[in-house]
């Protein structure tokens, strides 16, 4: 097998170094001044991320290493990418740098799949085939500026793998709240049936050819029930997302930098008010595998909520940071997850150091699934 073209080049290993200089400032934030007036639409909205704490700039320096790399030829869907002398393609997933389809012979337990090894960012794998993979993914969230606050939200899905480059999922969402004496909120103890979705992803560069990997994925949903609040709601919306990694290291190190867009509408069936709204996000994380089958690392995320569906007026932001962990149990049961805090945020007319109004003081996920 040929050698990475970033073990044999100073070029690639300076690559790594400013990776990983650049992971170091993502415990340091510099507050956003209250009275700062925030770009909005979506045309400003990765401009302000900028202009965001050390760790985004961390986080968006970091995703240049999945471009503009000398020499390296993206292989687009249908599109045989050229030798090139000393390179070896990014990973093919999930195969861990094997290559797909019949000539791979894939262990899940050995090998790194990057879909789940990054927390709440998402590698741009899928499978093989013909394979089957069931999922439960749960996240919660918990702290609000007063109060005692806690929400569980979980994810049911079947993902079928149709081709080498594109996975449908359908899925159903249970929720749960726990909510006492916080402003703005009933108190609620209750467990029910939230709603279904659908996800699309297709393998737009496979990394098994090409020196980053790319996944778009588009998730519509319906939900009669707030996961935030609990209240009884008919909400309609999507998600969309543009998924890179890359191999940073053979077998070793993994990164992965997403950009996330979710719109939606919701009526409250008690009072028949709607309101649209939608959220921008970008995230970034690097993980590491300490043996096969056990990949531990750290993640980040700025995100943006917006009053109208467009990103039309920003109502508030916030960063999350934490580690993540993912470990395969056995060859086809794996289990994954992070706890993230929020380390710098506000709310639009909101002084106070946090933005407690639009998210949580912590978000952690656990995700367990399983390989057919």
């Amino acid at each position: 097998m040929q050698e990475r073209l970033s073990r044999q080049s100073p070029w690639g290993r300076s690559r790594q170094l400013i990776m990983l200089h650049n992971m170091r400032f993502l415990w340091g934030f510099d507050a956003v001044a209250p009275t700062e007036r925030l770009p909005s639409g979506p045309l400003t909205a990765v401009a302000a991320a900028l202009r965001c704490p050390r760790a985004l700039t961390a986080l968006l320096s970091a995703a240049t290493l999945f471009l503009g790399l000398p020499g390296a030829v993206p292989a687009f869907a249908g599109q045989e990418e050229p030798l090139r002398a000393g390179g070896k393609p990014i990973l093919a997933l999930p195969t861990g740098g094997k290559p797909s389809g019949n000539a791979a012979a894939s262990v899940h337990a050995d090998d790194a799949d990057t879909e789940h090894i990054f927390g709440f960012s998402m590698g741009s794998d899928i499978g093989r085939t013909g394979e089957v993979e069931l999922e439960m993914e749960n996240v919660g969230a918990f702290g609000k500026r007063d109060g005692s606050y806690a929400t569980l939200a979980t994810l049911n899905q079947v993902k079928y793998t149709l081709t080498d480059r594109f996975r449908i999922a359908p899925g159903f969402a249970i929720g749960a709240q726990r909510i006492d004496s916080v402003a703005g909120f009933d108190d609620r103890h209750h467990v029910s049936f939230n709603g279904a979705t659908m996800e699309f992803r297709y393998k737009l560069v496979d990394r098994a050819t090409a020196p980053f990997g790319l996944t778009l994925h588009a998730q519509p949903g319906w939900s009669w029930v707030d996961d935030a609040s609990g209240r009884r709601v008919e909400q309609y919306g999507g998600e969309f997302a543009a998924l890179f990694d890359r191999e940073l290291v053979t077998d070793r190190w993994f990164a992965a930098f997403n950009v996330w867009y979710a719109t939606g509408v919701t009526r409250e069936l008690a009072t028949g008010l709607s309101a649209h709204d939608s959220e921008f996000a970008l995230h970034g994380a690097l993980s590491y595998q300490i043996e096969p089958g056990l990949v531990v690392g750290v993640g980040t995320r700025y995100l943006r909520s917006y009053a109208g569906g467009g990103l039309d007026r920003l109502a508030g932001e916030a960063v999350y940071v934490g580690p993540t962990f993912s470990y395969n149990l056995t060859h086809t049961l794996g289990l994954s997850g992070t706890w993230q805090v929020q380390v710098a945020g506000r709310a639009i007319g909101d002084g106070r150091r946090f933005n407690l109004d639009h998210f949580e003081r912590h978000q952690a996920m656990l995700r367990i699934n399983a390989h057919f």
